[in-house]
């Protein structure tokens, strides 16, 4: 059987994106797995989310997103005693995001920070049955700000492994989530970091932007990140509209970017570029040259470009015609 699925696991949450006049927000729906999920969809490859959202509005918008797009929900656990996680997003003139807190809660948890491992154990069964199909797990470091989901990805991961499913972990080092945390609020970042590199050794890819390779490695070549880490992952660094830096199968390079005259919202960029490139490596088969490396951050590349051209995370992600188009408009 030829594995050709993802499991996307972590956080599903509200982006309450700043409007331009500065007056008011929007929301969207956001949250790295999340849109690495949907993203997977729109360019053809079966994708499926793990997480934990609220029994809220916000929640029931995430499954009706999920089942438009075909997202498989056979883990999704909706809690009763926890709500959807919103995010306030500010934007700087250039369309860059920072992200300036959370919208207070009348529970006292967010729902990502309760995903139980005590829920996926029931479900064990047909998970087992659905890991001989999955090529990919993908996740992130935030679910590791609340012991609780903490030991659920460790769990999860450890099941992944029994199956040979390949750990895909994007850093996403968000400060904010620790910080506003009851759970880990207390802990010193030199301990958060710790907590984050013991977990990126069961790495097979990790995708990192240029500032945290420096904050967690002080370094930003990706041949000696993999050096730091047990599995000796391969590495790709993003920055921004910056060339990306990889270490691939062996190959290191240095891959320019698309660009746009107009970019409107950097919301959702990286994951819509690391589910371009995981599609790639399911549809090409892993790169075993710097040609095939290249082209897989190149369409990676032109999934994060299009997805800044417009509002949102989700709503502006591609679809695979669409990017292949794009692509055939830079060669000729």
């Amino acid at each position: 059987m030829k594995k050709k699925k993802v499991i996307c696991i972590g956080e599903a949450l509200i982006d309450r994106i700043r409007n331009k006049s500065n007056h008011g927000f929007t929301d969207f729906l956001g949250g790295a797995p999340a849109n690495v999920a949907c993203a997977l969809r729109k360019l053809k490859i079966d994708s499926t989310f793990i997480g934990s959202l609220g029994n809220d509005e916000f929640g029931r918008k995430f499954i009706t997103q999920f089942d438009q797009l075909g997202v498989n929900l056979d883990f999704l656990h909706l809690d009763n005693d926890s709500s959807t996680r919103v995010v306030k997003v500010d934007r700087d003139q250039f369309g860059d995001r920072f992200f300036s807190g959370f919208e207070e809660s009348s529970h006292s948890f967010f729902a990502d920070e309760v995903l139980s491992k005590k829920l996926i154990e029931k479900e064990i069964l047909n998970l087992e049955k659905t890991f001989p199909e999955i090529k990919y797990l993908v996740t992130g470091t935030i679910l590791l700000s609340s012991p609780i989901s903490a030991e659920t990805i460790f769990f999860l991961v450890e099941q992944a492994n029994k199956f040979e499913v390949k750990i895909i972990i994007d850093l996403n080092w968000r400060e904010v989530f620790w910080n506003h945390s009851s759970f880990s609020s207390e802990i010193s970042n030199a301990a958060r970091v710790n907590l984050i590199k013991n977990f990126l050794n069961h790495a097979n890819v990790l995708k990192l932007a240029k500032e945290e390779a420096t904050l967690f490695f002080e370094d930003e070549n990706p041949l000696l990140i993999s050096q730091q880490l047990s599995n000796r992952p391969d590495v790709i660094i993003t920055d921004g509209k910056n060339p990306i830096s990889w270490y691939i199968n062996g190959f290191q390079g240095i891959t320019e970017t698309p660009t746009a005259q107009k970019i409107v919202d950097t919301t959702g960029a990286g994951d819509a570029f690391l589910a371009g490139f995981i599609s790639k490596l399911i549809s090409s088969g892993y790169p075993s040259n710097e040609l095939e490396i290249e082209d897989c951050i190149k369409f990676a590349g032109v999934c994060g470009l299009l997805t800044c051209l417009g509002e949102g995370a989700i709503e502006q992600q591609p679809y695979y015609e669409k990017v292949n188009k794009f692509l055939g408009s830079l060669i000729s």
